[in-house]
């Protein structure tokens, strides 16, 4: 099972270039995402595994967490090395760190 991390540790490893993987629908994510995140909305993550790196940590996230550990689930049984962010984009924005609302991936 993904390990779950906190919002504290999101904000850690993006000093360090973490690749975060957003997995809302793509109207959430135009509403404010973490910065520098790519976009793949849920349903489309089997159809665009060739965007998601395998050499490196996927920091995994969408609204409230629940979202983030499916794609977790179904991408570390294909070879990722993942986590989900606990609490998701709320507790995130919550948490008071900044938010983006610049397209991406």
């Amino acid at each position: 099972m993904p390990q779950e991390v906190s919002t504290a540790e999101l904000a850690q490893a993006l000093s360090a270039d973490a690749f975060v993987l957003d997995v809302r629908e793509s109207w959430e994510f135009e509403n404010g995402h973490v910065p520098k995140a790519h976009h793949i909305a849920l349903n489309t993550i089997p159809d665009n595994l060739n965007l998601i790196p395998k050499d490196q940590k996927i920091w995994i996230i969408c609204q409230s967490g629940g979202r983030s550990m499916t794609a977790a689930n179904y991408l570390e049984a294909q070879g990722f090395n993942v986590v989900s962010v606990a609490g998701g984009t709320g507790a995130w924005i919550g948490s008071g760190n900044e938010v983006s609302m610049e397209a991406s991936l």
